[in-house]
């Protein structure tokens, strides 16, 4: 607070901060909407455009906002297919916070004529949670066959 916020437009994940969950006693959801995500084409180089959408029940750390929003940002001129953009995502906040469950879901605009949505989820193994992941996968229904 305070003093100027750095942006870094290079995939930096270094930048990921989290703080301690006051109510680890409880399950509880967390969602954050990215409606403004761009990352590159590793193929072409141009812009992929997309809402990234995070859910997750945390443990005993929750991410910091404005440091997912600046790690979000550091994508910008990262080339990465889609697919691979959420399960980085994935694998960087489940090695940051350990939640209980979290899942990722880039809404990416139409390129070409086709759009790509895609979702990935994490349960901790050997948990009630590893169960909903488990449920939630073979249960998802793509992003407008559901009202969503």
């Amino acid at each position: 607070m305070g003093r100027p916020t750095e942006y870094t437009f290079n995939y930096t994940p270094e930048v990921l901060e989290a703080f301690d969950n006051q109510h680890p006693d409880r399950d509880y959801w967390v969602q954050f909407n990215c409606p403004e995500f761009t990352s590159l084409c590793p193929i072409t180089g141009q812009p992929d455009f997309a809402e990234i959408r995070i859910l997750y029940i945390p443990g005993e750390k929750m991410v910091e906002s404005k440091s997912l929003k600046l790690y979000l940002n550091s994508f910008r001129n990262h080339g990465d297919f889609h697919e691979d953009c959420v399960n980085i995502m994935l694998n960087d906040l489940v090695n940051l916070m350990h939640p209980r469950y979290i899942e990722v879901t880039g809404i990416f605009a139409p390129r070409g004529g086709i759009s790509i949505y895609p979702y990935v989820n994490y349960g901790m193994p050997g948990t009630k949670y590893e169960q909903l992941a488990e449920q939630r996968l073979a249960s998802y229904r793509p992003i407008g066959h559901d009202g969503v």
